[in-house]
């Protein structure tokens, strides 16, 4: 196997990045989505929160740490975060609506609420 398919080697790589450089925030972007899609959610959600400090008004990272939170079943604080997101110009419905990161919160009248702000009008 190429290091390059190596999910391990990546995390450790951008692992070592972050210790010479700990707001590098694309470096915390990557890594927290690395982290996620390997099953290590705790650890994209530390991820996502660094990145959320660093770049408070970035729509994306608010929506990467709702998604973090949806998945480890923390409803109230992910739809406060997707909120967040919508608020500073985060307006990718399609994307919100199919992500299935947000799955746990797709029942929800705020999360069909938000929905529905953001559907673009006929």
């Amino acid at each position: 196997m190429a290091k390059a398919d190596d999910p391990e080697f990546e995390m450790r790589f951008f692992e070592s990045v972050l210790k010479r450089d700990a707001a590098y925030a694309e470096v915390l972007e990557l890594l927290g989505g690395l982290y996620t899609r390997h099953g290590r959610i705790a650890d994209g959600l530390k991820m996502d929160r660094r990145l959320v400090r660093l770049r408070p008004e970035n729509a994306t990272a608010h929506y990467n740490l709702a998604c973090s939170l949806a998945l480890l079943k923390r409803k109230s604080a992910a739809l406060r975060s997707l909120r967040q997101a919508v608020t500073l110009g985060y307006i990718d419905f399609d994307w919100m609506e199919q992500d299935p990161d947000l799955d746990g919160l797709k029942k929800d009248p705020a999360f069909n609420a938000l929905l529905q702000q953001l559907k673009p009008q006929s």
